[in-house]
């Protein structure tokens, strides 16, 4: 939930880390802070509050004054100790001669604290990464390297973390284990980050650090514990700009449509009616053997995998069950080596997600994984996956991974149903009405002004209910999370419509408006009745219907219009008016929709 961005080499460092932390943003943060080394001056800077902020402040010199080549920039969002500059990355020693930043959870650190304040060290902050400097300094004897690696073998937890000292001053010293941490190689410079977005402006070669590695990057050259392959990052900077939109959140809403067309171009052999997924052909054979899927996700990709879980059961005829993935490893499921565990996270690196695949790896299960971000935690852990393809989401609420984890999803069900039962006209069918939904899911951004005009006009609510039934009763938790990420002064639930009358209705009045997910589908009429005891308690409707259903008019109070598609492939039409609906209302409060209170994009502790 963190950022982290290190720089060595022969250009100042401060641009390049104050560029990587701004790229960094979108993760959320609520403090940032810099050290640069410069055997003149060095330089310390924590802040809290925004980069932009600090930018709009900068003296026109400012950055001539800083003139270091070795440098570590944090941006972080509070988890141990409150909001202050105290508090606030990077962290040092009582000699003052090592720093650090830190990403991750120190488990133990109340119990190392106490053992070091007990030895001498004196403490300035309250947050468990002053340990890590701490323990460091401890087992300081003039090389870093070896002091950091005989640190972490006390640790109890999880953490990315880069190290700078400046009595061993002519390199960085970076180590992982479950948080997120690359290198990036670029002739005779190096940098190290927490997300490839921080450095793609530099380089788009990366090295990928391994749970327990430790790497030393040095002026000229770098090393790690084993030799790694050099990969390349599969988008450039000009996609994570925001292109003319006021932000990102409206941008990827607005990306949703070629979203769609990246994850399934390439990837489906129509005359077959099959899926090509070049990620799992390695496993085909054992997902053959496959007698159940568990699906596992947190927030938003585990509205996708519920969606997911009734395409198997439907089309695959694969029993299937969603987890959420916070969960999974303390329950007693039963698995197997015929279970397989699907695992889907926009980053990759979600922690709860992560260690749900561990556990069904140490239970033999097949594990897949379901990502966007190319050489991730989860991608590495896996046996085999699929990466999404749509590029840098920046924004912290998820809108253009979802509909990608969707749009994968049906390909999924298509390949592992003709394994099985599904026919060559069944598979075909569904590819078909699949390739037509990046030109279906244009025309609903077509009635993008009303959907902004009906935002302005239930804005003056506080509290909202969505509903929906069997495919849908998942977008309606979707619809609902978005309001409460992006809108964040609002309360929304999300709630299967059958449910409405199993007390929730109590809440139901004039001031209690109702989302209706109502496509013309096979639960149509279970829907209308929904509908009917909202109206009949005064509640307001704004319902999502199928183009050519004049009857819902006569029935709501607003009606947003989506392409009729199969039943299956509803969802990926009608989430797109509910992300545009809440992001339109959180514009409409005033609110940073880009960057939602309380909240960070990648979430990488439990």
């Amino acid at each position: 939930m963190c950022g982290i961005v290190g720089y060595i080499g022969k250009r100042p460092a401060f641009p390049i880390l104050l560029s990587g932390l701004k790229r960094l943003e979108y993760r959320g943060y609520d403090s940032f802070g810099f050290f640069v080394l410069d055997k003149d001056k060095d330089f310390l800077l924590k802040k809290t509050g925004k980069i932009s902020d600090f930018e709009k402040h900068l003296e026109d010199d400012f950055l001539n004054k800083v003139n270091g080549t070795i440098g570590l920039g944090h941006t972080r969002w509070a988890t141990t100790g409150v909001v202050t500059e105290a508090n606030t990355h990077p962290h040092f020693d009582c000699q003052k001669n090592i720093f650090l930043v830190h990403n991750g959870i120190i488990e133990n650190y109340k119990e190392l604290k106490e053992q070091l304040i007990n030895e001498g060290h004196q403490f300035t902050s309250e947050t468990d990464t002053e340990v890590l400097a701490h323990l460091i300094e401890k087992y300081f004897q003039g090389n870093l390297e070896e002091a950091v690696r005989q640190a972490l073998k006390k640790v109890r937890g999880t953490y990315g973390i880069a190290v700078i000292s400046k009595k061993d001053p002519q390199k960085i010293v970076a180590a992982k284990l479950g948080s997120p941490l690359i290198l990036g190689i670029n002739n005779d410079e190096f940098l190290v980050a927490s997300d490839s977005s921080a450095i793609v402006s530099y380089t788009r070669q990366v090295i990928n650090l391994d749970d327990n590695e430790i790497a030393v990057l040095s002026p000229n050259n770098f090393f790690i514990l084993k030799e790694k392959p050099i990969e390349k990052i599969d988008w450039d900077a000009e996609e994570a700009q925001k292109q003319g939109f006021s932000h990102f959140m409206l941008k990827e809403i607005f990306e949703e449509p070629e979203a769609i067309e990246k994850s399934i171009v390439g990837r489906t052999v129509l005359e077959q009616g099959l899926a090509k997924l070049g990620g799992l052909e390695q496993v085909l054979e054992q997902l053959k053997k496959v007698e159940k899927i568990i699906i596992v996700g947190c927030g938003t990709a585990s509205y996708a995998a519920k969606v997911g879980e009734y395409m198997l059961e439907e089309y695959a005829k694969l029993p299937a069950k969603t987890e959420i993935a916070s969960e999974f490893r303390y329950k007693n499921s039963i698995l197997d080596d015929k279970t397989a565990v699907l695992a889907i996270s926009q980053s990759g690196e979600t922690a709860d997600t992560l260690e749900a695949v561990k556990e069904a790896k140490r239970k033999d299960c097949l594990t897949l994984g379901l990502v966007n971000t190319v050489g991730s935690s989860i991608s590495r852990e896996t046996d085999a996956g699929v990466y999404c393809r749509v590029g840098p989401e920046i924004a912290v609420a998820s809108s253009k991974a979802f509909i990608s984890q969707l749009s994968i999803l049906v390909l999924i069900t298509v390949g592992l149903g003709r394994q099985r039962e599904m026919s060559l006209v069944v598979g075909k069918k569904i590819l078909e009405e699949l390739q037509k939904l990046p030109d279906l899911s244009k025309k609903i951004f077509s009635q993008a002004d009303y959907i902004k005009e009906l935002a302005g006009k239930y804005s003056q609510y506080r509290n909202f209910y969505f509903l929906g039934r069997k495919y849908n009763s998942s977008i309606a938790s979707e619809g609902a999370l978005k309001l409460k990420e992006i809108a964040w002064k609002i309360h929304a639930e999300g709630l299967p419509a059958g449910e409405l009358k199993h007390g929730q209705i109590a809440l139901t009045d004039k001031d209690f408006p109702t989302v209706v997910i109502c496509p013309s589908d096979s639960v149509y009429d279970k829907m209308k009745n929904a509908i009917e005891e909202i109206k009949a308690r005064q509640g307001k409707i704004l319902a999502v219907a199928t183009e050519g259903n004049e009857e819902i008019k006569n029935l709501v109070d607003d009606v947003i219009y989506i392409p009729k598609t199969l039943e299956m492939l509803t969802p990926i039409l009608s989430v797109i008016p509910l992300h545009l609906f809440a992001a339109y209302l959180g514009l409409e409060l005033g609110l940073d929709i880009d960057k939602p209170r309380n909240l960070a994009k990648s979430v990488t502790v439990e």
